[in-house]
């Protein structure tokens, strides 16, 4: 489904990004493993993904910084000849009440999420165009779509990844450049593994489905997205969070 097609997932060393990158690996891309500071934990990846009879590197950028997130999209080109896939899939989170949020709080979740997804379209859709083909999948949350309490900051990266994805869609499509956004829900990472029973029992109540997600859910639709299959579709959120709006 992705045979030969070189993707660049950021923020690939754990979680969503990492099955990502395996579930990719598995299509046949040649995909390049992301990180900023968990250099052990992508090298990890790569083995799997190699191990498993697929193509992949890791590189470590910062995505919240323009120049590192231009090098990141060379680097890969220089190691693979071409860019076809980009998924935005780095993010952080720092989560309080808005009275005691502080402001640094609010501009690093901003500055990862909101800015390090702008600095990847901006980069990557510059050589997608050159090819006149690409895919960009920017991942935002049921968060940006419905809010929470306690992640103002959050809340506001991700709705603006879908006004970003929005957007650039309608700016680059006639270059045969699709740009879609993924809203996850609650998906079983670390993030979750550490919340309460109660908080747990909590959440599966508004879930329809009655069960939370899992990555690979949030992987195979990527690969869809990022395939063939997908080249009608751009501009559009893909809400997989078991019904939950």
């Amino acid at each position: 489904m992705l045979k030969d097609k070189v993707a660049v997932i950021t923020g690939a060393s754990r979680g969503i990004g990492a099955e990502i990158a395996r579930t990719f690996a598995k299509y046949g891309a040649k995909v390049v493993i992301n990180y900023n500071g968990s250099k052990e934990k992508a090298e990890e990846v790569v083995a799997q993904i190699k191990a498993a009879g697929g193509e992949a590197i890791a590189i470590g950028k910062n995505v919240a910084d323009f120049e590192e997130a231009k090098e990141l999209m060379d680097e890969a080109v220089n190691a693979f000849g071409r860019l076809d896939i980009l998924v935005n899939n780095a993010g952080i989170t720092k989560d309080t009440l808005l009275m005691g949020m502080k402001e640094e709080d609010f501009d690093k979740v901003i500055d990862v999420n909101l800015k390090g997804t702008f600095n990847g379209m901006k980069h990557a859709s510059k050589i997608m165009m050159k090819q006149r083909s690409g895919r960009i999948i920017n991942m935002s949350s049921v968060v940006g779509v419905q809010g929470n309490a306690g992640q103002v900051n959050y809340a506001a990266s991700k709705a603006g990844i879908i006004g970003m994805t929005k957007s650039l869609a309608k700016e680059i499509a006639a270059r045969n450049v699709t740009v879609n956004a993924i809203a996850p829900g609650f998906i079983q990472t670390e993030m979750t593994d550490v919340l309460s029973d109660a908080v747990k029992e909590q959440i599966l109540s508004t879930i329809p489905l009655k069960k939370m997600g899992e990555t690979k859910d949030i992987a195979e639709c990527a690969a869809f997205l990022a395939s063939d299959h997908a080249g009608y579709i751009t501009g559009q959120v893909i809400n997989v969070n078991g019904g939950m709006i």
